[in-house]
């Protein structure tokens, strides 16, 4: 599986895209649109399209709802109290497989994440990228296992963590420890040392080199898993037929402010910098994480459908599922394929 590079993603998000949401004020009251998300940097289009007013603008008021992880948002979403959700692609799947009411309607992220190492441990993968003479190498040298620290199972850099260590790499399970913590925990782990590596979503990955130098970035979720997909926007069937118009606005608006994120890093590190840094982080430390290769920010939906197939279906290979949730119908490429005009 080839990498669709950050070239090839712009091009599906053309300039012209900036007018697919008219600036206009609306006559009407605005719609609500709930909106629920879990703050990684693979949903910036949500935050951007918010944050700028565009939305607003657009006649939309949008309610944004924050979440820890997927199944709590996916259970908000099921007793009717969200329209939209900005997620990875895996919980979506999932809920559609069990009867919910759900589609993909456009792609966010690509990745997400990047394995940081400790400086002892990038020291057995210089001159090496055979991850298992490394790790045997480390576990040699320390008289001990490797300890790496990741999401919960299910997570998508987990998933790539995975598939890299034992699909690519073969690495053997007696020179590695995995120990599976929430975003916050995995950050502070990786920062006290009390981990050799971690998979660290962004924007934490470029905090933690930033804080410490001798931290390293060996490689990202997109090398650990070809093209994996990160965060999405979906919808439910009940927003679409309810405000089909506000669905279309709305993956416009994703649409334009993708654009704005690859095109122009420094404007869409103020508004994402609002929402996930909280004043704590400046919007220099935000902007270089918009420009980290762990993600690549693309709209097409159809650049991750074959991607999504293949890590829902290593996932099973891992124990995330017993079978792999179908995607037939999971995708719903229309409001993209109009914008792109296909």
């Amino acid at each position: 599986m080839a990498h669709f590079s950050r070239r090839q993603a712009l091009a599906a998000v053309p300039a012209a895209l900036a007018l697919a949401v008219s600036g206009s004020a609306q006559a009407q009251a605005p719609t609500a649109v709930r909106i629920g998300y879990v703050p990684v940097i693979g949903a910036s289009a949500l935050y951007v399209a918010d944050r700028t007013g565009w939305a607003r603008d657009a006649g939309l008021d949008l309610k944004l709802v924050r979440f820890d992880s997927g199944p709590s948002a996916i259970q908000a979403l099921s007793s009717g109290t969200l329209d939209m959700l900005a997620i990875g692609v895996a919980p979506v799947a999932v809920a559609r497989a069990r009867g919910l009411d759900v589609k993909v309607v456009a792609a966010a992220g690509s990745g997400g994440s990047g394995f940081v190492s400790s400086e002892t441990l990038a020291a057995s993968f210089a001159g090496n990228k055979d991850p298992a003479i490394a790790f045997a190498a480390f576990a040699k040298s320390q008289g001990r296992k490797a300890k790496l620290a990741t999401l919960p199972p299910g997570g998508v850099p987990t998933v790539a963590l995975h598939h890299w260590l034992w699909k690519i790499g073969k690495v053997s399970k007696d020179d590695v420890e995995i120990i599976a913590m929430g975003i916050d925990a995995v950050q502070q782990a990786v920062l006290s040392g009390t981990v050799d590596g971690a998979t660290v979503l962004e924007p934490s990955a470029t905090i933690v080199l930033q804080r410490n130098p001798k931290l390293k970035m060996l490689l990202t979720a997109r090398d650990m898993f070809p093209d994996i997909p990160g965060v999405v926007m979906a919808a439910t069937g009940a927003f679409e037929k309810a405000s089909p118009d506000a669905l279309e606005k709305m993956v416009g608006l994703f649409a334009r402010a993708t654009d704005l994120i690859r095109k122009d890093p420094a404007e869409a590190a103020k508004h994402v910098e609002a929402v996930l840094g909280g004043g704590l982080v400046e919007a220099a430390t935000m902007q270089a994480a918009l420009k980290s290769p762990a993600v690549d920010f693309i709209f097409d939906i159809r650049l991750i459908e074959a991607p999504t197939k293949a890590m829902l279906a290593y996932q099973v290979e891992i124990g995330d599922f017993p079978t792999a949730p179908p995607t037939d119908g999971l995708f719903d490429p229309r409001w993209c394929d109009k914008l792109l005009k296909r």
